[in-house]
């Protein structure tokens, strides 16, 4: 049976120094158990993740099947290229169906895509991801014209989406994959990074937890995981991604 607690979050009263500053709603997330946060999970993951808590079956970052040559390129730098003009940005604040929904709101964000990053499994699937051994965490990839959405604009949203004081954990969902993190491209990202993370902790009273580090190879989740909560998420019911929209983000759908 799945059992459901409702809970909001609300947003903190946040300095907006962006070309385009916007509000952000308040954030309402439905949690179900972490067991069942995907109904689409093979049985044999399921299985798999029995397994592991008891010991059995872990595949670690050290094993044999995680060889040099995976690490390498895993660990190597995200290489792609955005369209022209344009410019990657990439950030890691828990359950990447929600954060992912928020920036496609934001106004110059072009694109948007999760994935994972940071690990030392080449081509990780979201069972190895979930696993907890391959050190990956789940992202949005955003592409966006600096010309209409500056950098501080994505901290700014980043900011305002997540707990960045909680280690491996948003909400009920738990995990290394669940990290917070802004995973910078040129030094001007970094400088700005640090920066805001600098103004943000003296909003707060707890320490700040957040990686900040450079942008590593992306890897595109599956493609259900895409747009997940404007396409109806888990409920079906979509969620707009227009726009400057300002409706509460519904965590799970």
């Amino acid at each position: 049976m799945l059992l459901k607690a409702t809970s909001t979050i609300a947003t903190p009263s946040l300095f907006f120094l962006s070309k385009h500053p916007f509000s952000l709603p308040k954030l309402t997330c439905f949690r179900p158990c972490n067991s069942s946060r995907i109904t689409s999970l093979k049985p044999s993951f399921i299985r798999m993740s029995w397994l592991n808590k008891l010991g059995f079956g872990v595949r670690s970052a050290t094993d044999s099947t995680v060889d040099s040559s995976s690490s390498s390129i895993a660990q190597g730098p995200d290489d792609d290229i955005p369209a022209p003009g344009q410019q990657f940005a990439q950030f890691g604040a828990g359950c990447f169906w929600g954060v992912e929904l928020a920036y496609q709101r934001v106004p110059g964000v072009t694109k948007t895509e999760v994935g994972y990053t940071q690990g030392y499994l080449h081509n990780p699937t979201y069972e190895d991801v979930c696993s907890g051994t391959t050190n990956h965490s789940e992202v949005v990839r955003i592409q966006y014209d600096p010309k209409e959405c500056s950098y501080d604009t994505l901290l700014d949203v980043f900011w305002a989406r997540h707990d960045p004081t909680t280690l491996n954990r948003q909400g009920n969902d738990v995990g290394t994959q669940y990290r917070t993190g802004i995973y910078f491209y040129t030094p001007e990202q970094e400088k700005a990074a640090l920066e805001s993370r600098d103004r943000q902790q003296k909003l707060l009273n707890r320490k700040i937890v957040t990686e900040i580090l450079p942008a590593k190879k992306f890897y595109r989740a599956e493609e259900y995981h895409q747009q997940y909560l404007a396409k109806g998420g888990r409920f079906g019911f979509k969620q707009s991604s227009e726009k400057g929209c300002n409706d509460p983000i519904r965590c799970y759908g």
